[in-house]
C-alpha cells in the first residue's frame, strides 16, 4: 500500500518555543531607588511649585508639634503648681453662696462661715491619716516701710502651715508656736513683698507698719514664682496676733472667729477619701446641717482639682490641635493639586512608557513614591519649625512647653497619611491612562 506524505506547514520562526530555551524575561519592576531619584528630580524642576505645595502641610505640622508641646507644658506647669502647695492637701473653705438680689444682679456673696471651733473641733476629731491641721485668715491692709507703701494680703497661720504648704526659708524664720502663743509682733515675708519693700537690704530684724501695727520681720520666704496660691505677695503673721491685734471685728460673726480656710495635710494619698467624709461627717454635725440640706462648706481634694484642670488643658490641647489638623488638611489638597498638574504635563512620558512595557503597578508605584517623598519632606521640616517654635515660647517664659516623641510621630503620621491619601486619584489617574490616548495628548 502507497503512503501518501502529506506535504507539512511551514513553521514560521518564533511561532513557538523550543523545547529547552528560556522564557523570554518580563519587565523587571523598578527599583524604589529609581523611583526616588525619579521623585526628587521632577520636585527638583519645579522648585517654586514644590515649595508652595509643601507650605500648607509643613505649617500644618509644625502647628501640631508647637501646640501639642505647650499644651503638654502648660499640664505639667499646673500640676507642679498645684503640688508646690503641698502634697495631699485637703481644702475646706465656705460654701454656700447667698441667693436674691445679689444673685439676681449678676453677683453673689459667702452666707456661710468656717469657724475656728471648726478648726479646733477636727484637730481633736482626726487623729489617724493626717499629719497637720492648721487654720488661715487672710485680709488685705497697708504695709509700710520707710516711704514705700502698698496694700498687701496679710495672713494669720500657725507653725505647722510652713510643712502643710511645702514652704522653704530664704532668710530668717518661719512663725512657731510660741508667737502665737505670746501673740507677738512677728512677719514672715513673702519674696515678692521683701523685694518690694526692702529692694537690696536684708528685711531681717527691720520694723514694717501693717495697718498702722508695728511688725518685725523675722523671715522670708523663698520664691515660688507665679503659681497658684503663691506666698510671693503675702504677708504672714501669728493668728492668734492677728485675732487679738490686727484683725479686728471684720474676723469675727456672732461673737465668733472665723477662718478663711482649714488645710488638712493627709499621710497618704490613698486615705483622702477616708479623710474628707470624715471632714464632711463631723462639720455638717457642727453646723447642724440635715442629710438632706444643702453643705455650706466645701472639702476640695487637691487630686480633683488637679484631674479637673488637666482635663481642660486636654480639652484646650484637643481643641487647638484639630484646628491645627485643618491645615494637614489643606495641605493635602495642595499635594493632589501639584500631583495632578504633573501628571498632565508629563501624559506623553507616561504614554511612553506603557507603550514599551511599563504595567499599571509600576506607574502607581512611582507616583505614590513621588507622594511619599513630597510628603516626607513636609513632615520633616514642619517637626524642626514645630520644634523651633515651641523652644522660643521656652526660651522666651512666655509659656514653657514639652516636647514628646509622641506629639511628634503623630504629626508625622498624619502628615503621611494625608499626603498618600490625596496623591492617591492623581496617581491611580495616571496608571489607567491609555498608551494611544496619552500619546496623541497635546
Amino acid at each position: 500500500m502507497k503512503r501518501i506524505q502529506t506535504p507539512s506547514k511551514p513553521v514560521r520562526r518564533g511561532w513557538k518555543r523550543r523545547a529547552g530555551r528560556a522564557p523570554r524575561p518580563r519587565p523587571r519592576n523598578m527599583l524604589f531607588s529609581e523611583n526616588l531619584k525619579i521623585a526628587l528630580r521632577a520636585l527638583r524642576a519645579n522648585k517654586m511649585r514644590s515649595v508652595l505645595t509643601i507650605l500648607g502641610i509643613v505649617i500644618g505640622v509644625a502647628t501640631v508639634v508647637a501646640l501639642l508641646s505647650i499644651g503638654e507644658g502648660a499640664t505639667a506647669s499646673i500640676t507642679s503648681q498645684i503640688q508646690s502647695g503641698g502634697s495631699n492637701l485637703l481644702t475646706i473653705s465656705p460654701g454656700r453662696m447667698q441667693a436674691g438680689p445679689a444673685a439676681l444682679s449678676g453677683g453673689s456673696q459667702q452666707a456661710s462661715h468656717l469657724y475656728y471651733a471648726d478648726y479646733q473641733l477636727l484637730d481633736r476629731a482626726l487623729t489617724t491619716n493626717i499629719s497637720d491641721i492648721v487654720p488661715v485668715y487672710q485680709a488685705s491692709y497697708t504695709v509700710k516701710f520707710g516711704s514705700e507703701s502698698f496694700s498687701a494680703p496679710t495672713v494669720g497661720v500657725m507653725e505647722a502651715h510652713k510643712e502643710v504648704r511645702s514652704f522653704e526659708m530664704a532668710d530668717g524664720r518661719f512663725i512657731t508656736e510660741g508667737d502665737n502663743k505670746s501673740q507677738t509682733l512677728v512677719a514672715v515675708l513673702g519674696s515678692s513683698v521683701a523685694e518690694d519693700l526692702f529692694g537690696e537690704l536684708s528685711p531681717i530684724g527691720k520694723i514694717i507698719s501693717i495697718n498702722g501695727l508695728k511688725f518685725q520681720v523675722v523671715g522670708v520666704l523663698e520664691a515660688k514664682g507665679s503659681s497658684i496660691g503663691s506666698p510671693d505677695e503675702n504677708i504672714f503673721i501669728p493668728i492668734e496676733t492677728g485675732y487679738n491685734k490686727l484683725f479686728g471685728e471684720s474676723a469675727v460673726y456672732n461673737g465668733r472667729k472665723t477662718v478663711n480656710n482649714i488645710l488638712v495635710s493627709v499621710t497618704d494619698e490613698k486615705n483622702m477619701d477616708t479623710v474628707s467624709a470624715t471632714v464632711e461627717y463631723m462639720l455638717r454635725r457642727s453646723h447642724e446641717l440635715k442629710t438632706s440640706d444643702e453643705l455650706d462648706f466645701n472639702v476640695m481634694n487637691q487630686s480633683d482639682t488637679l484631674e479637673t484642670l488637666n482635663t481642660v488643658t486636654q480639652t484646650l490641647t484637643i481643641f487647638l490641635g484639630a484646628i491645627a489638623g485643618i491645615s494637614l488638611l489643606v495641605g493635602g489638597i495642595g499635594i493632589m493639586n501639584i500631583m495632578l498638574v504633573s501628571v498632565t504635563e508629563r501624559t506623553k512620558e507616561i504614554g511612553l512608557r506603557k507603550a514599551v512595557g511599563a504595567t499599571k503597578n509600576q506607574i502607581l508605584t512611582q507616583l505614590l513614591i513621588e507622594t511619599f517623598t513630597l510628603s516626607l519632606l513636609c513632615g520633616v521640616v514642619g517637626i524642626l519649625l514645630g520644634v523651633g517654635i515651641a523652644l522660643a515660647f521656652s526660651v522666651s517664659g512666655l509659656i514653657s512647653s514639652v516636647i514628646t516623641a509622641n506629639s511628634i510621630l503623630l504629626a508625622f503620621f498624619f502628615a503621611l497619611i494625608i499626603g498618600i491619601f490625596f496623591g492617591l486619584y492623581p496617581a491611580f489617574r495616571a496608571a489607567n491612562l491609555h498608551p494611544m490616548v496619552a500619546l496623541r495628548y497635546e
